[in-house]
């Protein structure tokens, strides 16, 4: 089914299970559909000699025992508006970073169905940098990643390591050294500013605003909303129910990778915070 079908359908779109704030007059951005995945983990033979051990299951066509499913997303389905700041909600190992990666495209999905106008842009403190490249490097090889030109990157530069801070941190430029050299949360600025540069029709930030200093954490829900104007979709992953209010207008509480409760912001949080 094409994303014009999945839209034409207006009632089916306003009635997805879960969708507690149902908005047809907006543009629908994602679409979530039952979706289920599950994850294969292989347990290891124990003890020396383990890849004889394999070889010879091999050679007997033996199954490897110690095969373990989790099902890390159950049965999941909502429906994203154009102009939305969803935050996701809920304990370590729900998942909410899960049902991110499967938007992203990062993860397919075991059954269901996800369908996005655009591309969904996922933003993590784990996102993958060069450790052994200067800040000024990641910056413009983030740009060119995100589809930027190569002009377009360079255009962007100042900018980028203007709002991360890294240009002046304590004093120095962060951006000449390496990113091995840098903090945690200095690494979360400079991701975060990567991605804050151009507009997404989907961003996704798992706990970027759970690093960095008071003062960063303002400038980038500053940012967020200023990228809700201009694009689409944002999409917030956090445990810190203050970025969640200060950022987000609706909220989707998931636990042990089902849905419990998606609607207003306050209504959600109201809820998770007397569990």
């Amino acid at each position: 089914m094409s994303w014009e079908e999945v839209t034409a359908v207006d009632d089916s779109v306003a009635a997805v299970p879960g969708q507690g704030i149902p908005q047809p007059e907006l543009p629908p951005t994602v679409v979530v559909d039952d979706v289920h995945l599950i994850y294969k983990v292989h347990g290891a033979a124990a003890g020396k000699g383990s890849a004889t051990s394999a070889l010879s299951r091999l050679a007997l066509r033996k199954k490897a025992a110690g095969i373990t499913e989790v099902h890390a997303v159950r049965g999941i389905s909502f429906v994203a508006y154009k102009g939305q700041a969803i935050g996701l909600i809920g304990r370590n190992g729900s998942g909410k970073s899960t049902i991110l990666k499967c938007i992203a495209g990062l993860l397919p999905p075991t059954r269901g169905k996800i369908y996005s106008d655009g591309q969904p842009s996922l933003l993590g403190v784990n996102a993958a940098m060069m450790n052994d490249l200067t800040g000024e490097r990641n910056i413009i090889l983030g740009c060119l990643a995100m589809g930027m030109t190569q002009s377009e990157a360079e255009a962007n530069y100042d900018q980028i390591a203007t709002f991360s801070g890294l240009n002046n941190y304590n004093g120095k430029d962060f951006t000449k050294l390496p990113m091995r050299t840098y903090s945690s949360g200095m690494a979360a600025r400079l991701r975060f500013s990567i991605a804050a540069a151009r507009t997404h029709d989907v961003l996704m930030i798992d706990e970027a605003l759970a690093t960095g200093d008071r003062e960063f954490q303002l400038k980038s829900e500053a940012r967020i909303r200023e990228l809700r104007k201009e694009a689409g979709t944002v999409f917030l992953v956090s445990h810190s129910m203050k970025s969640i209010r200060d950022t987000c207008d609706r909220v989707i509480w998931i636990d042990q990778g089902v849905m419990k409760m998606d609607g207003p912001m306050e209504e959600v949080v109201a809820a998770y915070e007397k569990k």
